[in-house]
């Protein structure tokens, strides 16, 4: 292993070939084995589907173009992977002349102010390549913005430990830097503009791996002197973006027997290592060597202000459509629920009206899960202290007691989960997140209840997944209670 400032690195080897060798029994392995014609496909080839925690079916201000909740990766007409090709040490200087072909992608190390390493990536006619970052330049695929997350409480975070350097999350939803935080200042992203890249195989099985890092405008990636990067013992060159790109593959299978992994963390060059001791150190993890970046069915990205899931066509099958949560939606209507006190009849708002609160729609009480309709009444008083007067004065905590069992706890309106995607199974809507009221199935709040997502600048914890809100309680859930009609 060679660090920067060692002799090794200022005097490294010559440019070094990557390509493969073609000998008479390996011409077929590398001929081009497409030619972007799909002559024999009836529909386009679905490779996957990324969509963005914290967000329930579409954006707060709406899907546009590549600025969405959820993109669908297809099979290219014509692939544009690539791959690693030729290795080059150059001086400093010299690296702008070297990378003024802007149709060459290529990678650059900055080892020292004298010394780079710049990797030639040529045509890889066996992959499509997507690329996700902050930045609206075209060569992005999936324009991704900081979700805003919500913090309850105050407690220590759960999971994996401290993830320090990782930009807060404010609360509400939608993108920080667009919302602004308090006093309406505007919060710096954390997203890199060109967070990562994920390659498809063209052929079955159409694996996805996932590499730190995407290509600018002119198809270049930078690693600065500042930048995490090492030479491999094979000579090639690695390294880490700012931030970082973690990954999370799920421990089990997604949908039948969800349980979280571990937090990892991707290289530039697909490579897997335990986290850094900060988020943006220079030093790396240790390699994990039995771990890869292929993605799976429930795989999660994080890019430092937002967390992506990833779902394969296979487990995409097993999740609701709209038109089957609409249908969820109706048969929790048709049974007509009614306010236990007040003996009006509650109804679900339709899945369109989803941050609009009905007059209808069913609030819960969330540390019982009585369902009732909607009541200004019942917030909980406690004795205040006047050191003025000596006396003491009465104080609501914005707590709700239940007027059927006497708990006390947040009381806030019940509504659907719209994402699909997000679902472990396509169950009847039968529990909701505490304390957002996100409804959904049994397995589905029991399944996202467990994971750790990165948060703020020092911890994990699990959040739902339609809001970003950090989830209480003993579960992170509760089991809803509704009333049937009198008659």
């Amino acid at each position: 292993m060679v660090l920067e400032g060692s002799s090794e690195a200022l005097c490294p080897p010559p440019s070094l070939e990557l390509r493969p060798s073609c000998n008479k029994s390996s011409l077929g392995s590398c001929s081009t084995p497409h030619d972007g014609l799909f002559t024999g496909d009836k529909e386009p080839i679905k490779y996957g589907e990324l969509m963005v925690l914290g967000h329930n079916g579409s954006l707060a201000n709406g899907d546009k173009g590549r600025r969405r909740s959820r993109l669908a990766l297809y099979k290219r007409p014509k692939a544009n992977g690539v791959k690693p090709d030729v290795i080059h040490n150059v001086s400093t200087p010299l690296v702008s002349k070297a990378l003024s072909n802007k149709s060459q992608h290529s990678i650059s190390y900055t080892l020292s102010r004298s010394h780079s390493v710049i990797v030639e990536y040529t045509h890889d006619s066996n992959t499509d390549m997507f690329q996700i970052g902050r930045s609206t330049e075209n060569m992005i695929d999936f324009v991704v913005t900081d979700t805003a997350g919500s913090s309850t409480s105050g407690g220590g975070g759960q999971g994996q430990g401290a993830v320090p350097g990782c930009g807060a999350r404010g609360q509400g939803q939608g993108a920080v830097g667009e919302l602004g935080g308090g006093g309406g200042q505007s919060v710096q992203s954390t997203i890199s503009r060109y967070a990562c890249r994920i390659m498809c195989e063209r052929s079955a099985p159409y694996t996805a791996r996932i590499y730190a890092a995407g290509f600018d405008s002119s198809r270049n990636i930078f690693l600065g002197e500042r930048a995490a990067k090492w030479r491999t013992s094979d000579g090639l060159m690695d390294g880490l973006t700012t931030n970082g790109v973690l990954v999370m593959h799920p421990a089990g299978e997604f949908v039948s027997e969800p349980a979280p992994g571990v937090w990892r963390e991707i290289s530039v060059c697909g490579n897997v290592f335990a986290l850094r001791e900060t988020r943006s150190a220079q030093q790396r993890g240790t390699l994990v060597e039995n771990e890869s970046n292929t993605l799976q069915d429930g795989s999660l990205i994080d890019l430092c202000g937002a967390t992506l899931l990833w779902r394969t066509l296979s487990g995409l099958r097993r999740t609701p459509t709209l038109k089957q949560l609409e249908t969820l939606r109706q048969e929790l209507n048709a049974a007509r629920p009614q306010c236990p006190v007040g003996f009006n009849t509650l109804a679900f708002p339709s899945l369109a009206r989803r941050e609009i609160v009905d007059k209808k729609q069913p609030w819960v009480y969330v540390n019982c899960g009585h369902v009732h309709g909607y009541h200004n009444w019942g917030y909980r008083k406690d004795k205040v202290h006047n050191m003025g007067h000596g006396g003491t004065a009465l104080a609501s905590t914005g707590e709700r007691e239940c007027p059927m069992c006497r708990r006390v706890g947040p009381y806030v309106p019940l509504w659907m989960g719209c994402e699909g995607g997000l679902y472990l199974d396509a169950g009847p809507p039968t529990h909701a997140f505490c304390p957002c009221g996100h409804v959904c199935s049994e397995k589905t709040v029991a399944g996202w209840s467990q994971i750790p997502l990165p948060h703020g600048t020092h911890a994990f914890h699990a959040a739902c997944p339609f809001c970003g809100t950090w989830l209480t309680g003993e579960h992170g859930h509760i089991k809803l209670i509704f009333q049937g009609p009198v008659d």
